[in-house]
């Protein structure tokens, strides 16, 4: 694992956060939307934060974004258990404020789509490499 910058993650990133922003203004009239649907994009969106200042491989990246979400409902099963509260409006609205078993499962579907996505680029990448160099072999050997 490396700092860096990933131009393509981070446009990906403001787009995400863009259709995350537009769930949680207009998605109050659809339970389902906002609740399970922005759950499941906030994984794929911690996921994109990671992938854009950390070079690691799809795997690691995902683990982390998948713990962040569990780490949320953590705290808000915490804050409901001690009585803690967020007075920031904004801040109750981005980690909510009510535990929910429901949020655990869309934080791991989040994940499991990250793997696909990210894991089949991955795997097209390598596999689009690999055709390459075994082109430059074989024009090598016709020399």
């Amino acid at each position: 694992m490396t700092l860096t910058f990933n131009g393509r993650a981070f446009a990906a990133l403001l787009a995400v956060t863009a259709v995350l922003a537009a769930i949680a203004t207009l998605g109050a009239p659809y339970p389902f939307l906002r609740g399970f649907v922005g759950d499941v994009v906030a994984v794929g969106w911690a996921y994109l934060l990671y992938r854009s200042f950390i070079r690691a491989g799809v795997l690691p990246l995902a683990l982390a974004a998948l713990f962040t979400g569990y780490a949320v409902e953590l705290g808000q099963y915490l804050a409901r258990q001690y009585g803690w509260r967020f007075e920031q409006p904004v801040l109750r609205v981005v980690f909510g404020s009510v535990p929910d078993w429901w949020d655990v499962l869309a934080y791991t579907v989040g994940f499991a789509l990250v793997l696909m996505l990210a894991g089949g680029q991955a795997r097209r990448q390598r596999s689009a490499a690999l055709r390459d160099a075994r082109m430059q072999v074989s024009l090598r050997a016709r020399r």
